[in-house]
């Protein structure tokens, strides 16, 4: 069985059986372990001097681990590698929090912010309806890329080896890469290379949403609005949804109290949404998935028959 094909079956496991609570409520997800472990390297280690030099150990340290985990994996069989692969994506839960998030708003304002702080981390707690569904929307395309599109990549360029040593990086990143006080020297090696690993993939995610929403011919543009985002990589598939849904993103948002005024994604784009944006988005992105799935089959097929 190819890599291909293999892929192509687990993003399908994935989105037929997404995250099932029997499974996970007796047995740790990856995930977890690999918050663990990097939780026990930051408690550790995460002290002067030489911070950033032990924070560059440490994820070089994961990813070691990562391969060596992964290569074992390889050697129980296709079968094995597909599951983990599967486990390892994100689509079906993906979907499944930023649908909920429309449901939310359809009942009040305040379901929907309590749906949408389930999958943010900024202050939604006086957020508009409309600010809700930006929310929900920007959720949804960068972790798209970051939880479907990211993962299949390096798992096409390295198998399973490749996608386990891409979410632990981008598990650390996620922890121990902010700016904080406490991170900014130990998480600087988990943020830089969860830079480089995500530069491809969301640039590719962008140009999948931009096919498949008909906003091929506004690439030019996407690209500058990409360019307006604090995130070196957010920014291109957002760019895309924004354009493919003719709305504006991002924009001024609140964390911890203070309000950020940040640049607006297609910010002549319509700003006043609604429940409905995100079902178009979740929409656009289920068929992005398609595509991608309907590539990599008939891929796969055409190389194992010929």
């Amino acid at each position: 069985m190819n890599g291909l094909l293999i892929l192509a079956l687990a993003m399908c496991l994935d989105a037929v059986a997404g995250e099932p609570r029997w499974l996970w409520s007796r047995a740790p997800h990856p995930a977890v372990l690999m918050g663990q472990a990097i939780g026990a390297l930051d408690a550790r280690w995460n002290r002067e001097p030489s911070a950033r030099a032990k924070g560059l150990f440490a994820i070089a340290l994961l990813v070691i681990a990562a391969a060596a985990f992964g290569w074992m994996i390889t050697q129980l069989g296709w079968v094995a590698e597909m599951i983990v692969t599967a486990i390892l994506l994100a689509h079906r839960s993906l979907v499944s929090h930023v649908a909920a998030v429309a449901h939310g708003l359809r009942q009040s304002v305040a379901e929907g912010r309590r749906a949408i702080s389930m999958i943010v981390s900024r202050d939604v707690s006086t957020s508009s309806s409309s600010q809700v569904t930006r929310a929900g929307i920007e959720s949804l395309s960068e972790n798209f890329s970051d939880g479907v599109i990211a993962p299949a990549f390096w798992f096409l360029i390295g198998g399973v080896p490749g996608i386990l040593i891409y979410k632990v990086v981008n598990t650390a990143d996620s922890m121990v890469g902010y700016l904080t006080p406490r991170h900014a020297e130990f998480g600087w090696a988990a943020a830089r290379l969860d830079d480089v690993l995500n530069w491809i993939p969301a640039r590719l995610t962008g140009a999948l949403i931009a096919l498949v929403g008909g906003a091929v011919s506004q690439w030019h543009m996407i690209k500058s609005d990409a360019r307006l985002h604090r995130s070196p990589n957010a920014g291109w598939p957002e760019a895309a949804m924004a354009r493919a849904l003719k709305i504006a993103l991002a924009g001024p948002r609140s964390y911890h109290g203070q309000v950020e005024d940040l640049a607006w994604v297609n910010g002549r784009g319509r700003r006043d949404l609604n429940p409905t944006d995100i079902d178009t988005a979740v929409s656009m992105v289920w068929k992005t998935w398609g595509l991608v799935v309907g590539i990599l089959g008939l891929l796969g097929f055409f190389i194992c028959v010929f």
